[in-house]
């Protein structure tokens, strides 16, 4: 299960309508990839389309699909959204993660 603070809320529903997604029928989809500079890294996108090996959750009314190979990774985790003078983005606080770079795009187990 992954959590969805009310901050990255507010900014998946304002991105997904700037994309032509409507946060009420298509989801976010969210997984781990090889890469970054701690050897995994997040992804983060807007779908419609849910695929059988897809996990599906839904937390603070937004939809959230997971494929099976990144779903372990991601236990727990919740999404957050910054806009500090630190810079802006969606963070994620993954409580599986064992280090995480500087920027916090990347970790690993």
């Amino acid at each position: 299960m992954i959590k969805v603070s009310e901050t990255a809320k507010r900014k998946i529903v304002n991105l997904m309508s700037e994309d032509g997604f409507n946060a009420s029928d298509h989801f976010v989809r969210v997984g781990v990839k090889s890469g970054g500079c701690s050897g995994l890294s997040y992804e983060l996108n807007f779908d419609q389309t849910q695929l059988e090996e897809d996990k599906l959750f839904e937390d603070n009314d937004i939809k959230i699909v997971i494929n099976k190979s990144s779903f372990l990774y991601l236990i727990g985790t919740t999404l957050e959204y910054s806009g500090g003078l630190n810079g802006k983005g969606f963070v994620f606080n993954n409580p599986n993660a064992q280090r995480t770079c500087g920027c916090g795009e990347s970790f690993s187990l």
